[in-house]
């Protein structure tokens, strides 16, 4: 018997994930979805960037990050970090969109917070990064502030998470960049990327 490469495997685990996913009516935010939003990227992924929930663009196209915050995320990714996107796993807390771009509700969140346990229990990366409150509050089982939170290293079942301001706040709080570019170095730093020329 041939073994299968690890990656094919990760794969073939995470679409088994999804599968069920697309069958689940747990809350009622799937009621008013276009798409599911599960999530992307290198199913070998060192670096996971988790946020709260889809958007309007998101929803429409069935893929995390792809509207404006989207676009300063990649450019951190690409830009900041000298990596690809494909390189990185990106998902969300919630995986449909509330209405009205709200913050998905705790008991939304309890209904679809074990979809994303699962991917990251398939993933193993070795760094959770965490945008925004909500993902960070999910993530670390915490009322904290995300400027409490943010800038040093936390621990979620064993894999180092970094909380950071999301990127749609960074798109009205310019000034807040150079805490995520501080946090995103720490990131670089524990894994031995070395920063861009």
């Amino acid at each position: 018997m041939v073994a299968m490469p690890e990656d094919t495997s990760k794969k073939q685990a995470l679409e088994k994930i999804r599968e069920r996913l697309e069958n689940c009516r747990c809350c009622p935010l799937c009621e008013e979805a276009t798409n599911i939003v599960f999530g992307e990227g290198n199913p070998d992924a060192e670096v996971m960037f988790i946020g709260e929930a889809p958007g309007a663009m998101e929803d429409k196209t069935g893929r995390p990050f792809v509207g404006p915050a989207g676009r300063l995320l990649t450019d951190i990714i690409e830009k900041g970090m000298g990596l690809k996107r494909e390189d990185v796993y990106i998902a969300n807390i919630a995986k449909c969109r509330p209405p009205g771009n709200r913050a998905p509700f705790p008991e939304e969140i309890r209904q679809c917070i074990g979809f994303l346990e699962e991917q990251i229990d398939v993933i193993r990366p070795k760094v959770i990064i965490a945008l925004g409150k909500i993902a960070a509050q999910t993530l670390l089982d915490t009322d904290a502030s995300i400027t409490a939170l943010r800038g040093n290293f936390h621990e979620y079942r064993g894999i180092k998470v970094m909380p950071t301001f999301h990127p749609s706040y960074l798109l009205h709080n310019q000034a807040k960049k150079r805490d995520v570019w501080e946090d995103i170095k720490k990131v670089m730093q524990y894994l031995d990327i070395p920063l861009p020329k």
